[in-house]
């Protein structure tokens, strides 16, 4: 798995809109003249890096209340600027977050431009991104069982997780602020950088089924848009 960029093979061709709610009702397709009012205003525009993007995140997101638009991993700072997102979310996905120095220059190039949110993968790149490094596991995080402490509140989350690289938790101190830690074994669970207006976590807090103890970080990333 090292050194191995496998986010090229499932990131999608093209950029698309997603529309789909956890409830099953395709957002588009609503007439508030029929239906009252939509579930979610859709107020801001987030544009969606799909490094093999987990669909209930998308879901998530629409509940949220966001205009989701999904773009290729390797699309540039640029580019994702030239859609006038009002806040960038970077996804979940396989493989070594070092073997993708594509992906880590774009985030680099909208770090304090955007707020920025990730998830997962998103979280290591956002790391490598602002100066920190990661590492392999030995095992690896997986199951719906896992305990996380928010260092902020004292509060622990049970937790989803899939992965086998982690942010190596020392390399942050300088760079971003760790606001998260998993207690069995004290890796990185996640980050924030306030100057940056960006911050992300390395557990799933849509997992569906799973815990649902997270599912807060999405109305936190509205929130940190709508300052």
């Amino acid at each position: 798995m090292e050194g191995l960029d496998l986010v090229g093979r499932v990131t999608p061709k093209s950029s698309y809109e997603f529309t789909e709610s956890r409830g099953g009702w395709n957002v588009k397709a609503l007439d508030p003249r029929e239906n009252g009012s939509t579930p979610s205003d859709r107020k801001f525009h987030v544009v969606a890096f799909d490094y093999g993007a987990k669909r209930n995140i998308l879901r998530c997101l629409v509940d949220t209340g966001f205009h989701v638009t999904v773009v290729p991993a390797s699309t540039t700072a640029e580019d994702a600027l030239k859609l006038n997102p009002d806040g960038i979310f970077l996804s979940n996905g396989p493989g070594d977050p070092a073997a993708l120095p594509y992906a880590v220059e774009s985030i680099r190039g909208l770090l304090g431009k955007k707020p920025l949110f990730g998830i997962c993968l998103g979280h290591q790149l956002l790391a490598l991104a602002l100066g920190a490094n990661t590492y392999k596991l030995k095992f690896g995080h997986r199951g719906l069982n896992q305990p996380v402490k928010d260092l902020t509140t004292g509060k622990v989350e049970i937790t989803t997780q899939n992965h086998g690289f982690v942010v190596d938790v020392e390399s942050i101190k300088g760079a971003a602020k760790t606001t998260h830690l998993h207690l069995n074994d004290g890796s990185s669970e996640g980050l924030e950088a306030p100057d940056a207006q960006a911050f992300s976590v390395q557990y799933h807090p849509e997992a569906a089924a799973g815990p649902h103890d997270a599912l807060y970080l999405f109305d936190r990333f509205r929130r940190m848009i709508d300052r």
